[in-house]
């Protein structure tokens, strides 16, 4: 069981986590002015860390605000479309025909 965390609402850093079997690994940087292209690379370096792949993911979870409008919506769109590529949850809901998809607070 494999589970990706993301937190994009902080203007100042981007935090990836991956829960495996309830152990919990996180990295944390500072955010630079492209966040979106911060995410996906820390996704991935994440799971390769772990000799995993992203059909290894079991459901996702993200923090969807409130925070910084575009980091929000950033890390709420991601989350979505990894969700709903694997067919997997997103915050213990699952996506049924495109509908239930997380909605950022701000």
């Amino acid at each position: 069981m494999a589970v990706l965390f993301i937190d994009t609402t902080d203007n100042t850093k981007v935090i990836i986590g991956l829960t495996i079997d309830g152990k919990e690994d996180k990295v944390e940087r500072p955010m630079k002015s492209r966040s979106s292209q911060e995410v996906l690379p820390l996704i991935d370096e994440l799971l390769q860390k772990h000799h995993l792949s992203q059909k290894d993911l079991t459901e996702v979870k993200v923090n969807s605000g409130p925070g910084s409008f575009t980091g929000v919506r950033v890390g709420v769109a991601i989350a979505n479309a990894v969700a709903f590529a694997l067919e997997i949850p997103i915050n213990k809901t699952q996506i049924v025909n495109g509908k239930t998809l997380v909605e950022p607070t701000y």
